[in-house]
């Protein structure tokens, strides 16, 4: 393990950050708020850190990195923007003093989860909610592909960052070169976040309520400008265009590449996208069956808040256009359902992931199939291709992993005094990267009343759902630290 290579590269990670603080200090300016200093100098101390790390530390050798180091770096270097991250929070007081509060708003931030410990966001200086929400911009395509794409000396041994930060079994490499996968999907990003913002601009939200809202749904993130989130503004239009653009950002990213270089057939014939659409369409029209009549007079009036509500809930966006928990209980359960399966593999959404549902259950058939005919030789196939059994091993191992962090983390909040259905819904969407969950933590409320080591648990459990569990679990294990 070259620690001094590791080191520079996450002081590289680092000089995005602070670089990226340059908006919210430019907006922060402009409206001329409280909130210029804490930015600034948040900037400043961040990119002098960044700049020490890549200078005093930076390996001159040309040797390709490990996989190990690639798994280090990564994992290091998320944390390490969090902390960043948090700076302003704390430099500013938004949370009286508590730098716990400020790193659950940071990483919540970067993790897309969407899980805030504001209580009254309205009142917080428009540059730091700027900043607040470009968080989950850069943390919802990675801040590690994004420094791919725009640090060449990274590309040598780049894909052993990628496969360590982007969600999914098997991710989707478009060109020979890493540095060139990475700048052609975040073009595709900023294509989706430009376009979505001209939409919510157009539909009354004024620029600043628009770029924070895109940046949230583009990253299914979550942070909202307002208390009520998005049911604040009231509008058909608005639900709708917000409902299109999480399910877009859910799907996998490689498959808008294609539709947009002219193949759509290519996105159609993808078993992910039919399964991840079926699964919204089936959620959303029993759902709104459910609450007809019951919690909306018309059965169009449940569709629309029922959409929402579920698209949010599986593309793991996490805004609200209704307090859900006023529902009946079988939408409830259809929602915490949610919560686990997640969008696609490759998108920006968390959760287990639409594709590892898939093959668990055809791995489930398959030895069914298996008892009633024990000498048959089967192959698991996806989209017609046969599966490796080192992916259906490594899927396996993932959810068995994902299953017993959920339990030990909710029996963890739970030994703190938090009630069960608050424990289990809180730990489900944070290691889902959801953020509204269940009982105290549910759409209408937040996590700041949470005792601060429960929200170090979250924190945690954040983490290891964006960086898919592996390359936070892989730095304890002690093999990892073996020649």
């Amino acid at each position: 393990m070259r620690w001094r290579y590791t080191l520079s590269l996450v002081g590289a990670i680092l000089l995005c950050v602070g670089l990226s603080m340059a908006l919210a200090l430019g907006w922060s300016l402009y409206d001329a708020d409280t909130g210029t200093g804490p930015l600034g100098l948040s900037m400043g101390l961040t990119l002098a850190v960044g700049l020490g790390l890549l200078v005093l530390f930076r390996d001159s050798r040309a040797a390709p990195m490990t996989h190990r180091e690639g798994m280090a770096i990564v994992a290091v270097g998320w944390v390490a923007a969090a902390f960043a991250g948090a700076l302003p929070f704390w430099f500013a007081g938004t949370f009286g003093g508590s730098f716990t509060d400020c790193l659950f708003e940071s990483m919540s931030g970067f993790t897309t989860t969407g899980a805030s410990v504001l209580t009254n966001i309205e009142v917080v200086p428009r540059g730091l909610l700027f900043w607040r929400s470009l968080t989950h911009w850069l943390g919802g395509m990675g801040i590690i592909v994004l420094s791919l794409a725009i640090l060449p000396f990274l590309g040598v041994g780049g894909m052993q960052l990628y496969r360590a930060e982007v969600p999914g079994p098997v991710p989707d490499k478009l060109k020979p070169r890493i540095k060139d996968t990475a700048m052609l999907l975040w073009k595709v990003y900023l294509l989706f976040t430009v376009v979505l913002a001209l939409l919510l601009w157009a539909g009354g939200m004024d620029l600043f309520e628009s770029l924070c809202h895109t940046f949230g749904t583009m990253a299914t993130g979550g942070f909202s400008t307002r208390n009520a989130s998005v049911a604040a503004y009231d509008s058909v239009y608005i639900d709708v265009v917000i409902t299109v653009f999480m399910l877009l950002a859910g799907l996998n990213f490689t498959l808008h590449y294609h539709a947009l270089r002219g193949r759509p057939l290519v996105a159609l014939r993808d078993p992910e996208l039919r399964f991840f659409l079926a699964v919204f369409a089936v959620a959303t029209l029993w759902s709104a069956w459910d609450i007809w009549g019951t919690s909306y007079d018309s059965f169009a009036q449940a569709l629309r808040y029922s959409a929402f509500q579920v698209s949010s809930i599986v593309s793991t966006t996490g805004f609200a256009t209704a307090d859900y928990e006023l529902w009946r209980p079988l939408p409830q359960c259809l929602l915490l359902l949610l919560m686990f399966v997640g969008g696609s593999a490759g998108s920006t959404s968390g959760g287990v992931k639409c594709m590892r549902v898939m093959l668990l259950l055809k791995h489930a058939y398959d030895e069914l199939y298996r008892l009633i005919h024990p000498r048959a030789v089967s192959r698991i196939k996806l989209g017609g291709r046969p599966v490796d059994q080192g992916v259906l091993n490594s899927v396996a191992a993932f959810f068995l992993l994902f299953l017993a962090l959920f339990l030990a983390a909710s029996l963890l909040v739970a030994a703190m005094g938090v009630d069960v259905l608050t424990s289990f819904s809180a730990v489900a969407a944070c290691i889902g990267n959801i953020g509204p969950g269940l009982g105290g933590v549910g759409p209408t409320d937040n996590y700041a009343w949470l005792p601060g080591a429960a929200k170090w648990v979250l924190v945690l459990c954040m983490l290891l759902g964006r960086l898919e569990i592996y390359t936070v679990l892989i730095l304890f294990v002690p093999e990892f630290w073996r020649k």
